[in-house]
């Protein structure tokens, strides 16, 4: 038989997981008496664990809610997961101080053997250009944002956009420049989209959805009324981000535009810069080529990058693109190099 105090810490460790334990069953997996368990329970009670008991055939448990944090027990795997969960929060610029504190305290209390595992795994975070210019976070405002969107009540706030920034119309926090009114919405989501914390809200005075950046919101008090959910457009909140930020309206996650074209350059050196757009090798020297964009001239000019001859399968709009994409760039190159100036007298 374990000792109480490795039995304390095996009970602890299985009432933690998210499921009814019967009597019986943890009597068992302890190889203890039903009463025994009941004593162990008793224990854990006693140092702060809120375990809570149910009613049936043989009585039964479960870790319940609402109290203040007790210690907590993770098995090895647990531990290692978390810690490299910690690890890559460490990296965000909105919670990466708290994330790299709460890793040194569990490094510290972990066993040698585990905390070796820990030290081998490092991770070294990669973020795209512009990444790290975001202003951060800050946990405080993420947890009142995620408190107005649990209560569902309205949330007033100035917004900032960003005064530096290009206006990209793919971006759906709109275009720059200085705070405006105070936007009042419905809060729904907080999510992360390419190192950014975005809010999801119901616009009260446009009567449309808005995406916001969450480092460029100030939150007012008091917080409005409570409201009744909506339903976001499209197929769930992943769909429905990935919509706008590629120009839609969020109902659908494709691109607005996209279409296909054939390039003269062989499939393996097309395929590592065609981002989520489809190559099909057609021979050693040609692919066709399936992409899309925000945009027609953007879609043009994307595939014009790959620097080859291009022959437009569809639709016509992308051919209309390049022919547009053409007319500019031959004003942008201006007079024809070596043509013959018709203003001078090369008869001499």
């Amino acid at each position: 038989m374990q000792k109480t105090s490795s039995r304390l810490l095996a009970l602890l460790s299985l009432l933690q997981t998210p499921r009814n334990w019967s009597g019986d069953d943890l009597a068992e997996r302890l190889d203890v008496t039903p009463r025994t368990v009941r004593r162990d329970i008793d224990r854990l009670r006693e140092l702060g664990y809120p375990i809570r008991a149910f009613k049936g055939p043989s009585g039964g448990y479960r870790m319940g809610t609402g109290s203040p944090l007790p210690p907590l027990r993770f098995d090895d795997d647990q531990a290692v997961a978390l810690a490299l969960a910690l690890q890559s929060a460490a990296t965000s610029p909105a919670i990466g101080e708290d994330a790299a504190r709460a890793l040194s305290t569990i490094r510290q209390v972990m066993p040698s053997r585990l905390r070796q595992r820990v030290d081998m795994l490092q991770i070294t975070a990669v973020t795209s250009p512009g990444v790290g210019n975001a202003s951060p976070v800050g946990t405080q405002l993420l947890m009142e944002v995620s408190r107005v969107i649990h209560s569902r009540e309205e949330l007033r706030f100035d917004y900032r956009h960003d005064p530096t920034g290009p206006a990209r119309p793919a971006d759906p926090a709109g275009p720059t420049g200085p705070a405006e009114h105070p936007r009042r919405t419905q809060p729904h989501h907080l999510v992360t989209w390419r190192g950014h914390w975005y809010l999801i809200a119901w616009d009260l005075d446009r009567a449309d959805w808005r995406v916001f950046r969450a480092d460029r919101i100030r939150p007012r008090t008091p917080t409005g009324p409570r409201f009744t959910p909506r339903d976001l457009p499209g197929d769930g909140v992943a769909a429905f981000v990935t919509g706008r930020f590629r120009g839609t309206d969020g109902s659908t996650a494709d691109w607005p535009c996209r279409g296909e074209v054939i390039l003269n350059l062989p499939a393996r050196a097309v395929a590592p810069f065609a981002q989520d757009g489809v190559v099909e090798e057609l021979g050693p020297d040609r692919c066709r080529l399936s992409l899309g964009s925000w945009s027609w001239t953007g879609l043009a000019a994307t595939i014009g990058r790959f620097d080859t001859d291009i022959q437009v399968i569809g639709p016509p709009q992308l051919a209309d693109a390049f022919a547009e994409l053409a007319a500019r760039y031959a004003n942008a190159a201006g007079p024809t190099r070596g043509a013959p100036d018709p203003d001078s007298d090369t008869s001499r």
